[in-house]
């Protein structure tokens, strides 16, 4: 079961040939895994303040299928595909909204830090349940 979450191209995320700028799906991930987390009830900030911890990018792998263009609607998922202590590795795909052309796909793995070393940490327990749901 994937989260779905919608996203419009607009001219800033173009390049000069007119296509989506090929970095801007990263970006698109990003809205997509904040948005999801959000829907669990997760707000980013609360939770850093709250469990002095955060999520950090450890790496990314993302594989391009076909160009994205201005005005196209956009639907960018994201999915828990595998899950540690300290880290989850995300599967995220970017498909056009009215075809479901996919246009990339990749998986972004995430680990949890104290915020304020950023040192590695374990992920709260009851944080790492819900995420898994």
């Amino acid at each position: 079961m994937s989260f779905q979450f919608p996203i419009r191209v607009y001219w800033e995320d173009t390049d000069a040939g007119g296509i989506v700028f090929y970095a801007n799906y990263l970006k698109f991930f990003e809205r997509a895994r904040t948005e999801w987390l959000r829907s669990l009830g997760i707000a980013q900030r609360a939770l850093r303040d709250s469990t002095g911890g955060m999520f950090v990018v450890l790496e990314t792998s993302v594989r391009y299928h076909r160009p994205a263009r201005l005005d196209d609607e956009l639907l960018v998922t994201a999915r828990v595909e595998a899950a540690g202590r300290a880290s989850l590795i995300l599967a995220q795909e970017a498909f056009l909204l009215d075809n479901r052309a996919l246009l990339c796909d990749g998986t972004i793995r995430i680990g949890w830090v104290e915020a304020a070393s950023l040192k590695p940490a374990r992920i709260p327990p009851n944080l790492l349940e819900a995420m898994k749901q």
